[in-house]
């Protein structure tokens, strides 16, 4: 990163944005500026006419919107495409299409006219949310909306681009991002957009760079550029490189290349440190499409399966048989490995559907607390876990714990669940997650009441050094080395050790390869990642012993500052002699 720093430093033709799919690209680019649709008010003289033209309209963008559907199945599964499937529902939505024909009839209205006022209500009612994630669906409707509008007048919208190029725009929608795929598109760039926008997430599951967010695009790309960098490992786009940047982006693309073939071939190997000492790695999941991902990167079981993301796609609750059909093909897919389902944890920066918005939601109603008041909602889930339990491979995880009683009242609400089904036998293992610091604290008492810990590190961050990590202003004290919370992790596994009980880590900080040598030195052996990301973990825990890796931890925890950690971690993979692909971009 310091080197790409001192390269930029020396010119003005970049731009940062948010860094939303890993990869490099340099090449030509295609400007994407989709066609309004210009409406004027006007009074109908045919009704009946009117109508027919907005049924018609409505027909024709669904018939668009399922050929989208079946091509984002084909590219990145049926899971990541239900996100169409969900707009296809907007337009059978029979409240918002009556309110429509009902004003076309009563106030003799041009048909677009009443669209665009009755969709904009929900799309200012979005952009003016505190949520990220509901500002970004603002698009998603006003995409479907300009789909009616365009054909209500019969326009059609083309936009020919050629293949292997990137795809520059204000804005994508989903239905953009996955058409422009059928191109081979080798990235995208956005002035709008982050992280939880729907062509972050397809851009990721399509293994294609992304840089959005990134202010004053579309300005710098209209002066005559002809050639981009995209960087999506760090959020650079750089118009028309010189010599060096080229060269420099070049040859990091050419090594990244090498890497990656490299750490293919370690898939079925053992990921045992050098002195003999066997790390578990498990993957990180959000949809069951993943699971052939992280099989196919040598998971050995599902560390991390996060039920929420399920209402973040569909925008609703799902029943408890949809449930039960999901957890069951889960464990039955990954049988005999185990997997570890988490329970809603709903709240925080996570999905706010079901509850009042709250002054400060990160220390209000989220995780357990929220479950423990909504609790038929919970005993619905819970009864679903237990239905797909019988392969006796289902580790249940509870999130946010910060109190024994906590602990106790799930407990009482299993065994409802359990006496309701009939169940006699136990099939699962029960769990919770370690995430703020009085958890740490209830570990010596737990050995008789759960299974497994696991410590989910994106939390304890926050809540240990009162750090909000959706804060720009404050986060650069966001600090995974800080002394203090490596200290917070070495009281966690020297807790779990002497309750006998089973720990693993599965946030951020166990997916960061820079971490792991300390991870394994503070007595972690079970790690959970993103799938993508266990090549490069098995090739660092490869390279290493435990007890270097405990020498650096001592170290570490005697360190006064995040900046001398992170002097020894960088020391200690040059002694090591180990690479990782974020050093070379």
């Amino acid at each position: 990163m310091k080197e790409i720093e001192l390269l930029l430093n020396e010119s003005d033709n970049w731009i940062k944005g948010i860094p939303a799919a890993p990869g490099i690209f340099t090449g030509k680019f295609h400007l994407f500026v989709k066609e309004e649709v210009h409406i004027e008010e006007q009074e109908i003289t045919d009704v009946e006419e009117a109508l027919r033209s907005f049924n018609d309209a409505i027909e024709r963008s669904k018939y668009e919107l399922s050929k989208i559907f079946a091509l984002a199945k084909e590219k990145m599964g049926e899971k990541r495409a239900e996100i169409f499937e969900a707009q296809i529902m907007i337009l059978e939505d029979p409240i918002v299409l009556d309110e429509i024909r009902t004003r076309i009839r009563k106030e003799r209205r041009d048909p677009a006219v009443i669209v665009a006022e009755e969709f904009d209500k929900f799309i200012v009612m979005l952009k003016r949310s505190d949520d990220i994630y509901f500002k970004e669906r603002a698009f998603d409707i006003e995409d479907i909306k300009n789909r009616i509008l365009r054909n209500i007048s019969r326009k059609r919208w083309v936009s020919r681009i050629e293949n292997d190029v990137a795809v520059a725009g204000v804005n994508l929608t989903a239905a953009d991002t996955i058409l422009f795929s059928r191109c081979n598109v080798r990235g995208y760039i956005t002035e709008e957009g982050g992280l939880t926008s729907h062509a972050a997430i397809i851009a990721r599951s399509l293994n294609i760079p992304a840089v959005l967010g990134a202010h004053s695009l579309i300005e710098r790309l209209n002066e005559d550029c002809c050639e981009i960098i995209i960087d999506g490992y760090n959020g650079f786009i750089i118009f028309d490189p010189d010599s060096r940047q080229k060269q420099f982006y070049d040859n990091k693309a050419h090594i990244l290349e090498k890497v990656n073939s490299e750490l293919a071939g370690l898939k079925d190997i053992s990921s045992s440190t050098i002195d003999g000492v066997k790390i578990s790695l498990l993957a990180n999941i959000d949809v069951t499409d993943e699971l052939l991902i992280a099989e196919a990167n040598g998971a050995e079981g599902i560390g991390l399966y996060r039920t929420e993301q399920i209402i973040e796609e569909t925008g609703e609750f799902p029943d408890e048989n949809f449930q039960t059909r999901l957890y069951f093909d889960i464990t039955e897919k990954s049988y005999p490995k185990n997997v570890t389902i988490r329970v809603f944890d709903l709240g925080g920066d996570k999905t706010r559907l079901f509850h009042k918005t709250e002054y400060n939601p990160f220390l209000g109603l989220r995780g357990i607390r929220f479950l423990l008041s909504n609790k038929e909602l919970f005993k619905g889930q819970i009864r679903s876990l237990l239905k797909a339990s019988f392969n006796n491979n289902l580790n249940i995880l509870l999130p946010m714990i910060s109190a024994f009683e906590e602990i106790e009242e799930t407990k009482q609400l299993i065994k409802e669940c359990e006496e309701e089904l009939g169940l006699t036998h136990r099939k699962y293992k029960l769990g919770i997650m370690i995430e703020v610091p009085s958890a740490a604290d209830l570990i010596p008492c737990l050995g008789d009441e759960v299974d497994f810990l696991s410590v989910g590190t994106n939390d304890l961050i926050q809540y240990s050094l009162a750090v909000d990590r959706a804060n720009d202003e404050v986060a650069y004290l966001y600090q995974e080395f800080n002394p203090s919370f490596l200290r917070v992790l070495k009281r966690i596994a020297d807790n779990a050790a002497e309750a006998s009980l089973p720990l693993s880590l599965c946030g951020e900080m166990g997916a960061d390869p820079r971490a792991i040598p300390l991870l394994l030195g503070l007595g972690y052996r079970f790690l959970s990642a993103s799938p993508s990301g266990i090549p490069l973990m098995k090739k660092i825990i490869l390279s290493v012993k435990i007890s270097d890796c405990e020498i650096l931890a001592q170290d570490a925890l005697a360190c006064k500052s995040t900046a001398a950690v992170e002097t020894l971690v960088d020391k200690f993979f040059i002694d090591h002699g180990i690479t990782i692909p974020k050093d070379f971009v």
